[in-house]
């Protein structure tokens, strides 16, 4: 099933201002609207027509040291660690229309709860706290933001392939001053493509996603981040009808500056590379399939960002179907 996009929090990484280290840069929040590593197996299959639900939960634990100074909520701190989790629900509508012989589909991600955790080793400004403050932490239960999509899906032969768009609407949760922000209070319009070649014969699945994501500012902090590109890749094999296994990693790259007067530390551009290993399982409830799926994320080679380790939990189940359409997994299922 499509994996949907996701929305992202975390710690942004800019440039050292009046401490000591070494600069660091990147977009406000550290993150891009698009979460990194929600696609994986099956990234560019369309199910068949219609009505689905996937539940991610994510999961992520990185750090910046070394002195940087990174601008997030608002504020500059410095020697960052976090750790950040969030559940989002996705219900997916892949329609009976047609648009080039493509399947027309539309999902929405609505806003939920997440609570990140992040301590700040130094706190450069603060109107609530202060110029200057040590081990400050903050962790807040607060609402993500809104994510609709829509996308077109085709297939020919063993390929399946995507294109689409999404946009971020903010929920209005995001508190100024605040480290802890599940939102990023920024709207975004992410083109995105996506591709798989899926062999029922021998079970390999090979996928990629790939997209751009183009920023308007941060309203509370007059803060615009620059435009990001993103790449996901997974290969993963069919153990059993039921179990498979597989490689995952992803690419980031921002390729334009942040702006704004909130950006007084400069333009900014930040890049991280990450590897790591899926597992995915279906069983059925009666007649219903439930896929579940974890993907585990190692982040390196990072310039200007958090490093850590991202995780996902997914569980993806249809609500309703084309009793006419023949689902993939039934093709899969007959090689075993």
């Amino acid at each position: 099933m499509r994996n949907g996009f996701r929305l992202m929090f975390g710690v942004a990484a800019t440039l050292l201002l009046g401490v000591a280290g070494e600069s660091a840069d990147a977009a406000e929040g550290a993150v891009g609207v698009y979460l990194l590593g929600a696609r994986g197996p099956m990234a560019g299959f369309t199910p068949p027509p219609g009505v689905y639900f996937q539940d991610d939960t994510y999961f992520y634990d990185g750090k910046i040291s070394g002195g940087r100074t990174l601008p997030f909520g608002g504020l500059l701190v410095a020697n960052v660690s976090a750790t950040t989790w969030m559940n989002l629900p996705t219900t997916i509508w892949v329609t009976p229309a047609k648009i080039f012989g493509g399947d027309l589909a539309f999902s929405a991600t609505v806003p939920t709860f997440g609570e990140p955790r992040v301590n700040a080793g130094l706190l450069v400004n603060s109107p609530r706290l202060g110029p200057i403050g040590a081990n400050v932490t903050d962790a807040q239960l607060n609402l993500s933001d809104f994510l609709v999509s829509s996308f077109v899906g085709w297939h020919s032969g063993n390929f399946h392939w995507q294109l689409g768009l999404s946009g971020v609407i903010p929920s209005g949760s995001y508190t100024l001053g605040q480290l802890s922000n599940a939102s990023l209070n920024r709207r975004a319009l992410d083109v995105f493509g996506a591709l798989t070649w899926l062999d029922p014969a021998i079970g390999v699945d090979l996928s990629m996603a790939m997209g751009v994501t183009f920023n308007q500012a941060n309203p509370a902090t007059d803060y615009k981040t620059g435009n990001e590109f993103h790449l996901e890749w997974a290969a993963s094999k069919y153990i059993t009808k039921e179990f498979t296994i597989g490689l995952v990693g992803y690419y980031y790259q921002q390729f334009t500056g942040d702006s704004g007067s909130g950006a007084r530390l400069g333009a900014f551009e930040g890049r991280v590379i990450a590897l790591g290993g899926t597992i995915g399982y279906t069983f059925e409830v009666g007649k219903l399939p439930i896929s579940t799926r974890i993907k585990v994320y190692r982040e390196f080679d990072v310039q200007n960002r958090m490093e850590g380790t991202a995780g996902f939990f997914t569980v993806s189940l249809p609500l309703g179907l084309d009793s006419s359409v023949k689902p993939m997994s039934a093709a899969i299922k007959a090689k075993f």
